[in-house]
């Protein structure tokens, strides 16, 4: 009804002229949409946009979109994953979530420290300053203490303080990640201020406050390097202690009182103080160094004890109680700490190997296109794993897909050399591949050119999209189709290439822009393998480096010709 709002009602805005077109007449009609801080500001903005050339604002923001989304492109045999790597998650990850920081039906503009972190990691190489920029004013949200806002607002800088323990070693494995693609140490000692309030008791789950600004400073390397001192607190079994959730928000109980591990953070903590040792070890940070690799020995060690038969375990309650164990009747197998055991290096390789076919044969069902994060789903069973349990069964982190974790599923397979299942799960999760008849669309019932963080796995809702737009799982996506499958990543000045591809690929191609240089990339698979690197050439030349090419930064076309093979 005209005029109307409130609770559970849809709104919009509505502007409505009328024109009369003659015969063969042609008419243009602009509207202006905006905000400013002010009405004076957007009367000045109004004025402004009456008289400059609107074609030529439209196609400065072409150019900057074309920029960016044109960073890479690819070709290869499936053209549904062309469509998505070639702009459309780029696109996602930037405009919701990074600027917007929000999505349909989910208003938001907070910062999530661990979330536009990871963001950034997709666009460190087409967007460089912008992820430059975004780790300083993310380090700025640490206490002096090395614990960090879990979320905050930028206008006022309120935000909660909580027991979340992995926002901390995101920090690090994020700056890692740029630096090591970027080639720019300088970032690490940018001097940043830390953040004042009084310690959150374990009594409490978190404190939405203001915190002040401290007298103290310190450089970005600084700061990374005491979150992750923070993050070497363990509990009875060698492992960090999970308060109130690690990268799931909603198992917030498990370690409510400061007793609980999380399995997960082990093999993820391991991974990023394995990175950013050499990176101490550069700054002449020894000490520190040799004490993060004790820890990395002890964790290992620790980490093999929670093999539960067939996998690992995800985490132990307060109690002890472990969660993510055969011997439960709710979630006795959860995807992350599975995957992670293959990512982070750290596992028995065959352990590993067996927790990822146990992972693909409880938590995969083709026959609905799902990558489930665990199962079975809580409902009633105790200990209480927290608000998680909020959720029906099959929904979001509760045993549904929850797309973010999938795909670390896929990551960890194509580690494991299995070019021909990593693609077919890859292609599980390609939003296209839910929506290619009518009958697909309306149970998906989402865009199909946007990832969704979540699709449900129980009926009546099997196969229907959560939330669209505003979801982390577009930037991992990027980085899984363009590093993982295609095996191309930059590291500082040099170009790496290590594909996981079906075996029936015969060629593909990736064209790149990196600073004024452009590298057009055919991969040729004439043995039909699913990784090796036998030969690669730049400009016709052979070169002796595996895996490697040396980039230039001189405004010149480059061709790069790779051939697989054993």
């Amino acid at each position: 009804m005209q005029g109307s709002t409130g609770a559970g009602l849809d709104p919009c805005g509505v502007l409505q002229t009328i024109v009369t077109l003659p015969a063969d007449g042609r008419v243009e009609i602009v509207f202006l949409l905006g905000e400013a801080e002010n009405e004076a500001e957007a009367r000045q903005m109004i004025a402004h946009y009456r008289t400059v050339d609107l074609d030529t604002v439209l196609d400065e923001i072409k150019q900057q979109w074309n920029r960016i989304c044109g960073s890479i492109q690819v070709k290869t045999p499936d053209r549904s994953m062309d469509i998505m790597l070639n702009g459309w998650l780029l696109y996602q990850t930037l405009s919701s979530r990074v600027r917007a920081r929000a999505g349909f039906y989910q208003a938001s503009g907070a910062y999530g420290f661990r979330d536009q972190l990871q963001d950034g990691m997709a666009l460190a190489a087409s967007c460089p300053a912008l992820v430059r920029e975004h780790l300083v004013r993310a380090a700025s949200r640490q206490f002096v203490e090395g614990d960090v806002q879990h979320w905050w607002l930028p206008q006022t800088g309120a935000g909660v303080r909580t027991h979340i323990s992995d926002d901390c070693t995101w920090l690090g494995y994020t700056v890692a990640h740029y630096v090591t693609t970027t080639g720019d140490i300088a970032v690490l000692d940018e001097n940043i201020g830390f953040r004042e309030a009084p310690p959150l008791p374990i009594t409490e789950h978190d404190n939405f406050m203001v915190p002040a600004h401290s007298a103290e400073s310190a450089t970005l390397f600084e700061h990374c390097a005491r979150a992750l001192d923070r993050s070497l607190a363990v509990g009875v079994h060698g492992l960090p202690l999970m308060g109130t959730g690690d990268w799931n928000d909603g198992m917030n109980r498990v370690g409510e009182q400061g007793r609980g591990e999380s399995v997960w953070l082990g093999w993820f903590l391991y991974t990023t103080l394995e990175i950013f040792i050499p990176i101490a070890r550069a700054r002449n940070e020894d000490m520190r160094a040799d004490k993060w690799q004790q820890h990395t020995r002890k964790l290992a060690r620790a980490l093999e004890h929670t093999w539960d038969g067939d996998w690992y375990l995800r985490a132990y309650f307060d109690d002890g109680t472990p969660l993510g164990s055969h011997t439960m009747p709710e979630c006795q197998i959860d995807a992350i700490s599975q995957s992670w055991s293959v990512l982070s290096g750290a596992a028995m390789p065959e352990r590993a190997n067996h927790a990822m076919r146990s992972a693909i044969h409880r938590l995969v069902r083709q026959q609905d296109g799902l990558i489930l994060v665990l199962t079975p789903p809580f409902d009633k069973a105790m200990p209480d794993p927290g608000y998680i349990r909020g959720y029906p069964p099959g929904i979001r982190e509760n045993g549904g897909q929850y797309t973010h974790a999938a795909l670390w599923t896929v990551m960890a397979i194509a580690v494991l050399g299995d070019g021909n299942l990593t693609q077919t799960l890859f292609h599980m999760l390609n939003p296209i591949t839910h929506s290619q008849t009518p009958e697909q669309a309306a149970r998906y019932k989402l865009e199909p050119y946007v990832i969704a963080a979540d699709v449900y796995s129980e009926a009546p809702h099997v196969g229907r999209g959560g939330w669209s737009w505003y979801t982390g799982s577009a930037g991992w996506m990027q980085r899984v189709g363009t590093e993982t499958i295609l095996g191309v990543r930059i590291h500082a000045d040099k170009l790496l290439i290590d594909p996981c591809i079906p075996q029936h690929w015969p060629e593909f191609e990736v064209t790149l822009q990196w600073k004024t240089a452009r590298y057009s990339i055919l991969v040729k698979n004439p043995d039909h393998v699913c990784r090796g690197v036998r030969k690669i050439s730049i400009d016709g030349v052979q070169t002796y480096m595996m895996h490697e090419v040396n980039m230039q930064d001189d405004g010149l076309l480059h061709k790069v010709e790779v051939i697989l093979g054993s």
